[in-house]
């Protein structure tokens, strides 16, 4: 199943042409997060460091999972925010599927939403029916969040607030973090799952992800992120830079910075970060550790089918990273599994968060990360 990947190249190259208008706006907002910063140490930082730099088949991130309590809503609720594509509504039950979730019992409705730059999945899983939600704080652990840009001229942050989402950021408003141009709130939907809305003026917009196709098809909002929260961000960061074979390229420690507190409605916030770009155009895995209020450890693992967030890393060659990650250590709950237009096979990080690898059976899928970043 190795696949052809040299076709891919070209658009690789493309992306780093313009790596250096965006890296010198990621480091206008590094400067401007950074009021009481001191550095990390313990892995090392390559400022120029990206997915693209990686020996491995990894690709990039092809989705973002979300396990909800009702499908009808979540699905209302986003997609009727978004406008993202619905590609497909169906339910699933067999012996490919309870292999891959690792129960024998399985059986869930699944909505695949296509952002202009990945896939959104909600699931909704028969036993979980009538299990109380939680909601995520801030400080985690777990996946807390994803993220979803747009435009401050057409704002989804407006939109979501519309639609009936919990907002946690003080004030009930975008928060202004640093006067470069992006304001930031955090907000809830009706499980309690928390996601991150961005805004961006005309001038980190026009070096950021967005561009004439995405806004030729109507898109007015894209995701950009995976946000783990953690009790350990050194043991995170190094877990990460080993089964991605790439640097973070950017970490901080930031102490009462107040917007940052207005934003997660938090006194006296303090907290690290570091950060792994997965693409050119503001695609990242982004780990934090709090320390006031401290992030309390995971005990165990977090179940594949629990409520909350789930996300992909797509590879070229399945069967090898299964090996590579394996031999380092990477817990799977199955070996890959066919399943609809992926391989797949889900396993555990070092905290017990869910992760998943996928191979487009077709590698020129459009669902493929090369496609859906075009």
């Amino acid at each position: 199943m190795t696949l052809n990947i040299d076709s891919r190249i070209d658009s690789r190259i493309e992306t780093r042409s313009i790596a250096l208008r965006r890296r010198a706006f990621a480091a206008a907002i590094s400067l401007a997060l950074a009021a009481c910063v001191s550095q990390v140490a313990a892995y090392e930082i390559d400022e120029d460091a990206t997915v693209y730099d990686t020996p491995t088949t990894i690709l990039g991130i092809n989705h973002i999972g979300l396990s909800v309590s009702d499908l009808d809503a979540a699905l209302a609720f986003y997609q009727g925010v978004t406008g993202y594509t619905l590609l497909r509504r169906e339910t699933i039950t067999s012996d490919a599927a309870a292999t891959l979730y690792g129960r024998s019992d399985i059986r869930y409705e699944t909505a695949v939403l296509e952002a202009p730059n990945m896939l959104f999945e909600l699931t909704e899983f028969s036993h979980n029916q009538g299990k109380p939600t939680t909601k995520m704080p801030a400080q985690g652990p777990g996946m807390t969040h994803t993220c979803f840009q747009s435009p401050s001229a057409d704002s989804a942050f407006d939109r979501f607030k519309a639609a009936g989402a919990e907002i946690l950021s003080r004030g009930g408003e975008p928060v202004d973090l640093g006067g470069y141009g992006v304001t930031y709130a955090y907000a809830y939907d009706a499980d309690g799952n928390m996601f991150e809305l961005e805004q961006l003026d005309a001038g980190p917009l026009a070096v950021g992800a967005y561009n004439d196709r995405w806004k030729a098809q109507g898109y007015n909002s894209w995701m950009t992120q995976v946000a783990l929260v953690t009790h350990d961000i050194v043991r995170l960061t190094d877990f990460y830079e080993e089964i991605l074979a790439f640097a973070p390229y950017r970490d901080g420690d930031y102490v009462n910075n107040e917007r940052m507190g207005d934003i997660t409605n938090i006194d006296n916030l303090s907290l690290l970060a570091s950060w792994f770009r997965m693409n050119e155009r503001s695609k990242t895995i982004e780990l934090w550790q709090y320390r006031n209020p401290i992030t309390e450890e995971y005990i165990g693992k977090r179940g594949v089918t629990d409520f909350g967030y789930s996300f992909s890393i797509e590879v070229g060659d399945i069967q090898a990273e299964y090996a590579r990650m394996s031999e380092l250590g990477v817990e799977f709950v199955s070996a890959p599994v066919q399943l609809g237009d992926f391989w797949q096979a889900f396993a555990h990080d070092v905290d017990g968060n869910v992760f998943s690898l996928r191979q487009a059976t077709d590698p020129n899928s459009p669902y493929s990360v090369p496609q859906l970043e075009r």
